[in-house]
């Protein structure tokens, strides 16, 4: 029995190491490895940094936005009479660091003829440090209330498509709570697994095509950008060719998509071509 048991695992082991040997024949042989993933794209919870009532917001679920596009408005008069009480206490301090530099002026050329005392002299220079110091404080409270006061708007940061409207006009929001959620245009990579014979083929800057499933759909191009250290057992989601118990390696491509016809979540088939090792998307 343990002779048998002996030959059973030699065999095994026989089969496993001509297993790969074919593999690696066949990669070799090929043009190209055939990988598979999905496609990747940023989302981004978009919300006002201040307290507010919502009074406008520009855009519909489905709606593209461009950088700089005024998105929603808050309330702004709380943040405005803010503004005007700040400026009043610089003008103010302003007035009164004027007549108290002006004091120790006086009091500074008098004070050698004997003409006022050396405490009087104190009293003007700590009364005037005091007052350029409250305008240093008022000056920072105007410049906090003028940033509160631009930001009851907020603009689209990149080009993207609004996937959710989450506020209407009059709700109450605080800070950071979500106005829309924005899918972002720019970039869209591609999330693929790489069997672990195959991973000392593949390098950053590799190029590729990406394939999704749609009968005639557009082909589109990327390269490797990331490459995962660490190896994992292939997800359940992903479809390939090996067990499920293989050991993968993460990739990521990043994909050019000029007609955003790549969506989150949209299955791809991947073509990592291996005779570009010395290309790279800058020179190739």
């Amino acid at each position: 029995m343990k002779k048998r048991f002996v030959i059973l695992v030699l065999i095994a082991i026989s089969a496993l190491l001509i297993s790969i040997f074919l593999w690696h024949n066949h990669i070799e042989k090929s043009t190209y490895i055939n990988v598979y993933g999905n496609v990747d794209v940023r989302q981004v919870d978009l919300g006002f940094r201040v307290l507010g009532r919502i009074t406008q917001l520009m855009f519909e679920e489905g709606d593209v936005v461009q950088p700089g596009q005024l998105m929603a408005c808050i309330e702004k008069k709380p943040y405005s009479d803010q503004v005007h009480e700040a400026e009043a206490q610089v003008k103010a301090t302003e007035f009164s660091l004027e007549n108290a530099r002006k004091i120790l002026k006086r009091r500074c050329e008098l004070i050698s003829t004997g003409s006022i005392s050396q405490e009087d002299l104190d009293d003007a220079l700590t009364s005037f440090e005091v007052y350029a110091s409250q305008l240093k404080k008022f000056q920072a409270t105007l410049a906090v209330a003028q940033k509160n006061l631009a930001d009851t708007e907020f603009y689209a940061p990149t080009r993207g498509t609004i996937l959710t409207r989450i506020r209407e006009p009059g709700t109450v929001v605080s800070p950071g709570d979500p106005v829309y959620t924005l899918s972002v245009s720019s970039p869209v990579w591609i999330r693929a697994f790489i069997p672990e014979p195959s991973l000392g083929l593949v390098y950053p800057g590799m190029k590729g095509e990406i394939i999704t499933d749609t009968p005639g759909g557009k082909t589109y191009t990327g390269y490797v950008g990331f490459i995962s250290p660490v190896s994992e057992f292939t997800p359940k989601y992903v479809e390939t060719t090996q067990l499920r118990t293989d050991l993968v390696y993460r990739i990521r491509l990043y994909a050019d998509n000029p007609d955003l016809g790549l969506r989150q979540g949209q299955p791809v088939t991947i073509k990592l071509y291996l005779n570009n090792h010395n290309e790279s998307p800058a020179n190739g």
